[in-house]
């Protein structure tokens, strides 16, 4: 699959650059430790049985390992998880550090602190598009938070979403 436009990459970026989306860390727990990525690409694909979709842009790295493990976590991020956001989308960055929220469950499972929702799922499928992964979850728990403002991104910067003046 290829384009035979030279600028329809570049209209193409611009088009997703320019659409918001709400913001999420996806992690996992693999035989290495901890891993985890932002993603502003989690969608809804199925209520019965539920599940999810989101891509990444490798299947190296951070991705690959997360590709590889048994479950997933997926959390929805509020405004006052930016800098954390920041960190999971910088290759290096330091994940899972101290004053992040994280706490771990009896499996040793990440939990960040104040959260709009979490899911928890596992990967049964994946298709390989150029140089992404479109992975497919399903979801085997949702743990509910309280209600807050959404983290979105859109043009390169990550913004609050203020819902109490959205509504039209």
């Amino acid at each position: 699959m290829t384009s035979s436009d030279d600028g329809l990459v570049d209209r193409f970026k611009y088009v997703f650059r320019d659409h918001p989306a709400a913001v999420t860390l996806i992690t996992a727990v693999t035989p290495e430790g901890h891993v985890g990525l932002t993603a502003s690409s989690v969608s809804s694909v199925a209520i019965d049985p539920p599940a999810v979709s989101f891509s990444v842009t490798r299947a190296t790295g951070t991705a690959g390992a997360l590709l590889r493990a048994d479950n997933l976590q997926i959390h929805f991020l509020t405004p006052q998880h930016a800098a954390t956001a920041t960190v999971f989308a910088t290759s290096g960055g330091d994940r899972f550090a101290e004053g992040q929220g994280w706490t771990y469950d009896e499996n040793r499972v990440p939990r960040l602190a104040g959260v709009r929702n979490r899911l928890t799922g596992n990967i049964i499928d994946t298709v390989s598009v150029g140089g992404s992964v479109l992975v497919v979850a399903e979801i085997t728990s949702a743990d509910l938070g309280e209600a807050a403002q959404p983290l979105l991104y859109a043009d390169r910067v990550f913004h609050a979403f203020d819902i109490g003046h959205a509504a039209l």
